[in-house]
């Protein structure tokens, strides 16, 4: 059987693997609910993410939620008004999510093979779920092709194309042992437990990714995010936790460390743009601070 083969089968097993169960499948969700109720860190945490699109949601759109599992990203945008389709490749949750009144609209879809029709919905957002996919650049061109506006990735940052020093120290180690590296470097290559390999976004990678297809623009925000812990996902995301104090100090020393470009962000929101967005959504970008990217025409293609 063919890796992506494999992985595809994986991905859409694991909810039945995680929540075996109807009274497993009902208590995440009761989870999610209380996270949000609550306001805890796990929801804190999901919220910064979602935040990311919030440029995009100042009038209604049609989105399509790509590798959301739960329908939680779905809900985000139903909730803001906009026409949401969720999908995943597995059906375990969210056929759940639409009898709890969290989503409307739902499909079950591979990401490298979608099967809605050309310029189907505004925006397509994928939020975490990119760097599971076995064929990730068949996924986004699909996910291209079905959009009319613009494809919103939200995933891990691609690490050495923004430290300098470590691509030199990956250039001048792999001139003599390219092993030598993962010795000290332990996640140079990324697996999880799933099967998948990880896939980081660059903006280097979008750059050429969008120019290779001719199109426009992309747009890319970065924050510091990585904060979750089992143990205090449902602790309240305030100074009433210490554990929330202590992210926020943590917080703050890395978008310290990112600001003089001392690290890179740990997660990065890539926008590909099929056409140039309205002047509204653009002064949205900027004022969110979106590093914006409009590229010349291809002088040879007519």
């Amino acid at each position: 059987m063919s890796t992506e083969k494999q992985s595809h089968e994986a991905h859409s097993g694991w909810y039945e693997v995680q929540y075996a169960t109807r009274e497993a499948q009902e208590k995440a969700i009761a989870d999610w609910k209380y996270d949000q109720e609550n306001k805890t860190i796990n929801n804190w945490i999901h919220r910064r993410l979602l935040a990311l699109a919030d440029p995009f949601v100042l009038s209604k759109k049609s989105w399509l939620t790509v590798g959301d599992g739960y329908g939680f990203d779905a809900n985000h945008f139903y909730k803001k008004g906009q026409d949401v389709t969720a999908t995943d490749i597995s059906d375990t949750f969210l056929p759940l999510s639409k009898e709890h009144g969290l989503i409307e609209k739902y499909a079950v879809e591979n990401a490298e093979k979608l099967t809605f029709a050309d310029n189907t919905f505004d925006y397509i957002f994928c939020k975490e779920a990119y760097h599971h996919f076995p064929r990730p650049y068949m996924a986004v061109y699909e996910m291209i092709r079905v959009a009319k506006e613009a494809v919103i990735l939200v995933e891990p940052h691609d690490p050495i194309a923004k430290m300098p020093l470590l691509l030199a120290f990956r250039n001048i180690f792999d001139r003599w042992n390219t092993a030598l590296l993962q010795k000290y470097w332990k996640n140079r290559y990324s697996f999880e437990e799933v099967g998948n390999y990880v896939f980081k976004l660059s903006e280097r990678e979008m750059d050429k990714l969008a120019n290779g297809i001719g199109l426009p623009m992309v747009a890319f925000k970065g924050i510091n995010n990585n904060y979750y812990n089992a143990a205090a996902a449902q602790e309240k995301a305030d100074n009433s936790s210490a554990a929330f104090k202590k992210i926020k100090r943590k917080l703050a020393v890395h978008d310290f460390l990112t600001k003089f470009s001392l690290m890179p962000s740990q997660v990065l929101c890539a926008v590909i743009f099929k056409k140039i967005p309205s002047d509204q959504v653009l002064e949205a970008m900027k004022k969110e601070g979106f590093q914006i990217h409009v590229f010349p025409k291809n002088p040879y293609l007519k």
